[in-house]
């Protein structure tokens, strides 16, 4: 064979085998993928688990004998099941266990609040609860398969009668896809599949044993594309403590302070320790740096820590061997359906069996009572005996099919009697028919054939069944599974607003620079390396650029800050000169929305054109300056005044207004006027107690420059804060909040401790210190605030026990004491704890803002161990 030959041949083997390789690639890897999605890492719809759980606890069913087994004895088990090493086996036995529903555990088994690992396999013990026997095993109903070695069988699916996918929850990464279902509450799945069943809409949301709170605005039901926020509980223990008390869902306490040191370290949030103090509940604490608002932190702990997390749910489970993606309310109305579906098979195979013992129940009657037994004596062979006893009980029975007179008395039975149900009458012994009773045995028949009738109308009844089977559910197992996780809706929290200052802005006005770096120069403010700042410049361009180390911006810098996105309330007002025309132009303008990097040009954009005033105003203050022209020019009035309050704000762009088209010498401030964009309209959010200009909650009023808020607190204290919108206030800790106005009276009813008196009191603020805490009620602790209004007049009413009977007053408040200073104890209203309080009216209302619904405020009180009223 030539060379040519030769080579045409390898190239062609050297193709097949490419060809071989790339099918046998394609085959093989199509294989594994279709493996792991089906065997490892998606659950199936039908029962909820996967793989090696479904035979975890097919074998603790197996050994079930009500005692606990060591866990390395069902790891053991289960391995002749599952072809995979104990290790996976053991790891999937903890999950399990830990969630707290099919397995009764004892021992260590770890902590996924902590991460902590269980004991080894051989030290802790497990048993399936009663939970589990009840819902997920019945042998009757359960497909089997043969298990990977041939020598066993296990079931292809568990009957389980309850939606276990959506209370446990499941994730997994297969080939190609993933799947991750969150965990629901127990009382509401089955609250919800009887609303199916009643064909009701309905709408689940995730539950997690850790607690905290959810965001479920995107959660999409489950399916892809959605999303949930999830956060820690966090309280205000003092204003230089927090408490971490619940944890958000897969978020252990370790990597939850690894992730607040962290965000420590990058200068996000200031803390002086954290203590993870976590024993029987989740409890951090941690501690501020001096100065550090803790309303400021937490919402920094919720934007740069794991205190929020995100997760995105993609709900995929196992139907007929595919997986499919659902919403959740679709998986459990598919769990719901079957779980009837199975109570049908029950109650058939239960049907049949009571049909079952009743058939032979009237054939021992016949046989006996009639004494058919008598009339075998002469048989000789078998033959003869079933040919005998056939003969005789057709005296007296009826088959299902066949045809009666109405004078015939013959019973009918549910089939017709086989040579089976004659040999079982040949085995019945001589003493049970000497014994024969007669009446119990009617009883028996009366019983059965009553339960019975109780199956078949249930089973004409299958949705009612159904019904007062999840009933059942609820009543035997729902007691403790309340839902932990609270539903709330989530402040978008501005990661600007709340990041810690961390570095220091400089500028080099002269050379055009500004950054951290310029230590040697001028210091501007502290800021955040995350903070955008805004730089104008002496030839009226102006730049946003990102906080850096270094920067160059244009020479001659006259102004820098760090810039907010959106800021619609600063104002910057400006005069420059036009380079061609010469003439001078005023303009007052706000920066909303920029470029990042992107040169602005505040002038007309000729050559020569500069700046000569420029300040900007927090609140969009005009003001009022001199402007002093050169003395050669031909101007009869040299010096004259300019208000800004005579042009308005318009956007960067706008050319302004002419001020002269003579030179200009000079320009200084004269005076600052007062704000011209109006007051703040003011609300806060009812649930979140956070501040807000988005009409969202109670309006607390308009606020202009110097104005305060007035806080009465339950506390029975008071406080004057300067408005920050920051501020995060508890709503229930709250009597009255809105606008401070110094001539407000305050009327208060509370129980002076001291005393043992009820106390009436009229006051105004006399303090002058701003943003702090002043308790107008005795310090004693049994002292406690029951009523307080801003109201000129309020008219209550309060209960007292007279003769141990409830009584009701009325008092005007204005009418029974004078204002008096802040301090003083106030009038007796009664000798003894009030049983109740509520405001019926105002003979005058002023500017009032209450957190409860209307104009009325009222307690409960209770008992304390004395017998005496105790405000809850």
């Amino acid at each position: 064979m030539s060379k040519d030959q030769n080579g045409t041949a390898a190239n062609e083997q050297s193709g097949d085998n490419i060809i071989t390789l790339s099918g046998m690639y394609k085959e093989y890897f199509l294989d594994y993928a279709s493996y792991v999605i089906l065997e490892r890492a998606v659950p199936s719809v039908e029962d909820g688990l996967k793989p090696v759980q479904r035979r975890i606890l097919h074998s603790m069913k197996e050994m079930d004998d009500g005692r606990y087994h060591k866990v390395a004895n069902i790891i053991g088990q289960t391995m002749q099941y599952h072809p995979h090493g104990d290790a996976a086996i053991g790891d999937a036995l903890v999950n399990l266990g830990q969630k707290d529903l099919l397995i009764d555990c004892q021992g260590n088994w770890g902590d996924n609040r902590t991460g902590d690992r269980s004991a080894a396999p051989r030290y802790i013990e497990a048993r399936l609860t009663k939970f589990a026997l009840d819902v997920a095993f019945n042998n009757q109903t359960t497909e089997w398969q043969v298990s990977y070695d041939g020598r066993k069988k296990e079931p292809i699916n568990l009957p389980m009668k309850f939606p276990l996918l959506l209370a446990q929850g499941a994730d997994g990464i297969a080939v190609g896809l993933s799947t991750k279902i969150l965990p629901h509450n127990f009382i509401e799945l089955i609250k919800a599949s009887i609303k199916i069943l009643e064909g009701k809409y309905v709408q689940i949301y995730p539950d997690f044993q850790a607690g905290g709170s959810i965001d479920v605005s995107d959660y999409n039901s489950g399916k892809r594309g959605g999303k949930v926020r999830i956060r820690a509980k966090i309280e205000k223990v003092d204003k230089n403590t927090l408490a971490i008390r619940e944890l958000p869902y897969s978020v252990t306490t370790l990597s939850l302070i690894e992730s607040i040191l962290k965000a420590n370290d990058k200068g996000k949030i200031k803390i002086k320790k954290v203590v993870d103090n976590t024993a029987k509940d989740v409890e951090i604490m941690i501690d501020l740096a001096p100065g550090v608002s803790p309303d400021v932190t937490i919402d920094a702990l919720y934007a740069f820590t794991n205190c929020e997390v995100s997760i995105s749910p993609n709900a995929c489970v196992i139907i007929d061997d595919k997986p499919h993606f659902l919403k959740v309310n679709e998986i459990l109305k598919t769990c719901t359906e079957q779980t009837k579906e199975l109570l049908r098979l029950e109650l058939e195979i239960k049907k049949a069996e009571l049909e079952e013992k009743l058939h032979f129940a009237s054939l021992e009657k016949i046989f006996i009572q009639n004494r058919i037994y008598r009339e075998i004596e002469e048989c000789e062979t078998w033959e003869a005996v079933i040919e005998t006893i056939d003969r005789e009980l057709k005296k007296y029975v009826l088959g299902p099919k066949e045809k009666a007179a109405k004078s015939d008395k013959r019973i009918r039975l549910f089939r017709d009697v086989t040579e089976e149900d004659i040999a079982r009458l040949t085995e019945i012994k001589i003493k049970r028919i000497s014994k024969y009773n007669a009446f119990k045995a009617d009883e028996l028949i009366a019983r059965l054939e009553e339960e019975l009738k109780q199956v078949k109308y249930d089973l004409e009844h299958l949705t009612e069944y159904a019904i007062a089977y999840f009933e059942d559910l609820l009543k035997k197992y729902g007691k403790g599974k309340e839902r932990k996780t609270r539903i709330e809706e989530f402040d978008n929290i501005e990661v600007r607003q709340v990041v810690q200052n961390n570095t220091k802005l400089y500028v080099d006005r002269k050379g055009g620079f500004i950054g951290s770096s310029l230590k040697k120069d001028e210091f501007v403010s502290d800021c955040s390396d995350i903070d955008d700042i805004i730089v104008f410049c002496k030839n009226g361009i102006f730049k946003v650029v990102r906080m850096a180390d270094k920067v160059f911006i244009e020479k001659d810098i006259i102004h820098v800050a760090v810039w907010k996105k959106g800021d619609d309330r600063t104002t910057y007002n400006m005069i420059y000169v036009d380079g061609k025309s010469g003439k001078s132009m005023a303009k007052r303008f706000n920066v909303t929305a920029i470029t990042r990097d992107k040169a602005y040009d505040l002038t007309k954009g000729t050559k020569g054109s500069k700046v000569h005033y420029f300040t900007h105003n927090p609140n969009g203050e005009s003001e009022i300056v001199s402007i002093q022209l050169t003395q050669g020019c031909k101007a009869h009035k040299k010096v004259f005044d300019f208000d800004f309050d005579w042009i308005a704000i318009k956007g960067r762009g706008s050319q302004g207004n002419i001020v002269t088209k003579y030179p200009v010498r000079k320009i200084t401030q004269v005076e600052v006027g007062k704000s011209t964009l109006g007051a703040v309209k003011v609300w806060m959010d009812e649930v979140s107690g956070k501040l807000n200009a988005d009409e969202r909650g109670l309006f607390l009023g308009d606020f202009d420059t110097g104005n305060s808020l007035l806080i009465i607190y339950k506390d029975g204290s008071y406080e004057v804060a300067d408005l920050d919108m920051m501020r995060k206030f508890d709503p229930k800790n709250i009597f009255s909040i809105g606008k401070f106005d110094e001539n407000t009276v305050i009327s208060a009813l509370y129980y002076d401790g001291n005393k043992g008196w009820s106390v009436a009191k009229r006051f105004k603020v006399e303090t002058t210190t701003n943003n702090q805490k002043f308790t107008f009620i005795t310090e004693h602790k049994s002292s406690k605030l029951f009523f307080a209004s801003i109201s000129e007049n309020p008219k209550v009413r309060y209960s007292t026990k007279v003769k141990n009977q409830k009584t009701d007053w009325e008092l005007e408040l204005a009418d029974f004491i004078e204002v008096k200073g802040w301090k003083a104890l106030g009038n007796k209203v009664s000798d003894q704890k009030l049983l109740g309080v509520k405001e019926i009216g105002s003979a005058k209302t002023g500017e009032k803002n209450k957190l409860s619904a209307g104009d009325s405020i009222e307690f409960d009180l209770g008992k304390d161990e004395n017998g005496q009223g105790n405000l809850f």
